[in-house]
């Protein structure tokens, strides 16, 4: 459970095909048109229906294969428009539900919402994961003991009328794909794969692209809120969810009762900026591997696992080894693993092992790697986290780099940033073919609201540490807690970190401002 857990609590990484880097009364959303706070657009009721809740023990007995003890699960859906600025001529969206309530709940405080990011990525799954408790990186006993855990799957995701417009094979080419194609004609075959995803979708879904917004999303999430009866939202998210997350608290900041963001996204950040800086923080990360691997003796590409890990993309350049279901581990697959393995620091065993065993002639451990990133079964087909991703990230950006740019762009991040910096230009081509209009979310304050925990890890490479502060200040009620460890998000990874966040959540008691857990 451990690395399909890590898979579903992440921020993707730009790459050659992404944008960027799981009761009560009911209190239905505000109807006056006006909205709340900062929302520019109406604000009408949606459904106003209280979840209808039925047991479904089969979700985690088949994400994990059994269903804890002292657990219960539920399931629901709420509908919700299409187009919440046109809500009763846009016809609807089913956002499905997953409750974890424990049986020995005791002065219950309400629902904690979770969110894992991508964007793609399934609130569902990651509710059933946290819900197995502290033992296996989930949840402590004072949160479930006190809140039900609510999963959601945004619009566009997993069971909420899924976005599904790329082909199986699409996705192979893609991530089997050179990083960084040197010559123009290897850069032109990756432009088209992107343009034909680009097409395809476009030519599915037409105008209703612009629907799976993050702002779209956002007004959901109020309809979720309502839909479990909470008067005000408790929520943790996680990379994108910080920036769901945001949008909501600028949306509607009084019916905020707790907010954690970790692993921050910065909002003020284009598409440009957002790419160099995932860049930057997976080199960061990359070479705290290095040095972990130049002094262990479990590293067995030590002590140049910089020069071994580049050799071994170089060598999938031009004689890939072939794993066991008869794919090439092209320097494109070798890379994403890579990218998975630097989510967590357990990860990095993983990767070291893998690239040991392709100096060797065996290439399944680079392939486990790089499946568990990409969600690739083992009979090649996909979820649909990679078609949600495009369909969000594309809606969210307004900024389109010519081709020019992004060939500009790779020269000078490889220099930067040697084995991620090409890449992530690259990862700027799709939504330059991306069809439809844009829908912008919001970047401002979040007045009236309370505040606002926003947890940073200095290593984390998906969502730099340097783009904390930046969203906690856009907030205005922003309060960081820096987690001087390594990997993807921290909460409740680390016991000071989890200590802080419980209490908040618990006792509204935010940390004090500037707190730093260390590793």
């Amino acid at each position: 459970m451990a690395r399909t857990q890590r898979r579903v609590l992440t921020g993707l990484v730009a790459g050659a095909l992404l944008a960027a880097g799981c009761t009560l009364p009911v209190y239905a959303p505000e109807t006056d048109g006006a909205g709340d706070g900062n929302a520019s657009r109406p604000d009408p009721a949606a459904s106003g229906e209280a979840a209808i809740w039925r047991p479904c023990p089969d979700v985690p007995e088949n994400l994990v294969g059994r269903t804890p003890g002292g657990m219960r699960y539920e399931c629901a859906s709420v509908a919700v428009p299409q187009d919440w600025a046109d809500p009763n001529g846009s016809g609807t969206f089913e956002i499905a539900l997953l409750r974890a309530r424990a049986t020995r709940q005791e002065n219950r405080i309400g629902s904690l919402v979770v969110n894992p990011g991508g964007p793609g990525g399934s609130g569902i799954d990651t509710a059933v994961y946290l819900s197995f408790g502290a033992a296996v990186g989930g949840l402590p006993e004072e949160i479930t003991e006190r809140f039900d855990i609510v999963g959601f799957d945004p619009r566009g995701v997993s069971r909420s009328s899924p976005v599904e417009c790329i082909s199986d094979a699409d996705l192979d080419a893609t991530f089997g794909a050179d990083p960084d194609p040197r010559t123009q004609a290897e850069f032109d075959e990756v432009v088209a794969i992107n343009k034909r995803v680009g097409e395809g979708c476009g030519a599915k879904y037409g105008d209703r692209l612009t629907l799976f917004s993050t702002e779209q999303a956002a007004r959901d999430m109020d309809a979720v809120r309502a839909a479990v009866g909470d008067e005000k939202l408790t929520y943790l998210g996680y990379s994108y969810g910080t920036l769901l997350g945001a949008t909501y608290a600028q949306l509607f900041p009084s019916k905020i009762r707790a907010l954690v963001l970790d692993g921050a996204v910065d909002p003020g950040q284009d598409m440009v900026a957002g790419s160099e800086s995932q860049a930057k923080g997976f080199e960061r990360a990359f070479t705290n591997f290095t040095d972990w691997c130049a002094r262990n003796s479990r590293c067995p590409i030590g002590p140049d696992a910089r020069g071994a890990v580049t050799d071994a993309v170089e060598k999938a350049r031009v004689s890939p080894v072939r794993g066991r279901d008869g794919r090439e581990a092209t320097a494109g697959w070798v890379f994403y693993a890579v990218i998975s393995s630097l989510y967590t620091e357990r990860g990095w065993q993983d990767l070291a092992t893998a690239i040991d065993d392709l100096r060797g002639g065996d290439a399944d451990g680079v392939f486990d790697l790089a499946d568990s990133y990409a969600e690739r079964d083992g009979n090649g087909r996909y979820s649909n986290l990679f078609d949600a991703n495009l369909a969000v990230n594309c809606a969210d950006s307004t900024a389109k780099p010519t081709l020019a740019q992004i060939r500009s762009y790779q020269s000078q991040w490889r220099a930067r940033y040697p084995l991620f910096g090409a890449a992530l230009a690259v990862g700027m081509l799709p939504c330059a073919y991306w069809p439809g209009e844009r829908d912008p979310y919001p970047t401002g304050e979040a007045k009236g609201a309370p505040p606002i925990v926003v947890v940073g890890t200095t290593g984390d490479p998906a969502t730099p540490y340097e783009q904390t502060a930046k969203l906690a200040e856009m907030l205005g009620v922003g309060v960081v807690l820096t987690w001087e460890g390594e990997g993807h998000t921290a909460y409740p990874q680390t016991e000071c970190v989890t200590r802080a966040v419980d209490r908040y959540l618990i006792d509204l008691r935010a940390p004090q401002a500037g707190m730093r857990c260390p590793r």
